[in-house]
């Protein structure tokens, strides 16, 4: 269900998918689809949070495979954005894409997409202070407005625009931070 939904989903965004078209799709029944998601939202919440640890897995593993380096951790991670970015059917970013459908701040979609930013800048922060020392608030901030700008921007211009050049200046400021003064 979680993978018929995140497809459909982001392919033509929340709203345009309806519970019908997704139980067809996964040829459920209907009593089963609701038994494991109660409502629309619920099914919403679910896909984002699934997203959202299998992003955070995907950055640990960076993150262990540079142990002892977080600069070259931050440079992979800015790396697989960018393969993100390139990816054929990039429609971009999907917590921006399935919040924004929805103006309650209460909302589960945008509860999820709040908690994957706060995730996402927790472990920029964790490796930053490994890198920046006193910066490191700094550092994880400018990145994380870089990947959000990127992601938004490549969505309209494509990977090759002002998306690129914000992962360039991404990487810029990590290998600046990592340079002793």
């Amino acid at each position: 269900m979680l993978d018929t939904a995140a497809r459909l989903f982001y392919a033509r965004g929340v709203h345009e998918v309806g519970m019908d078209e997704l139980i067809r799709a996964t040829g459920l029944g209907k009593a089963t689809v609701y038994r494991l998601y109660p409502s629309k939202d619920a099914l919403v919440a679910a896909y984002l949070h699934r997203l959202a640890t299998t992003i955070g897995a995907a950055i640990s593993e960076q993150i262990a495979a540079h142990d002892g380096d977080p600069a070259g951790a931050l440079l992979a991670i800015v790396d697989a954005i960018e393969a993100d970015l390139r990816r054929p059917g990039f429609r971009g970013c999907p917590f921006n894409n399935a919040s924004i459908e929805f103006d309650d701040p209460q909302h589960p979609a945008r509860g999820e997409a709040r908690a994957y930013r706060q995730q996402l800048h927790v472990q920029f922060t964790q490796l930053s202070a490994r890198l920046a020392g006193d910066d490191s608030e700094i550092l994880a901030s400018q990145l994380a407005v870089l990947v959000d700008g990127a992601y938004t921007n490549a969505a309209h211009l494509g990977p090759d625009g002002p998306a690129a050049a914000g992962l360039r200046l991404a990487r810029q400021i990590i290998r600046q931070a990592g340079t002793p003064s």
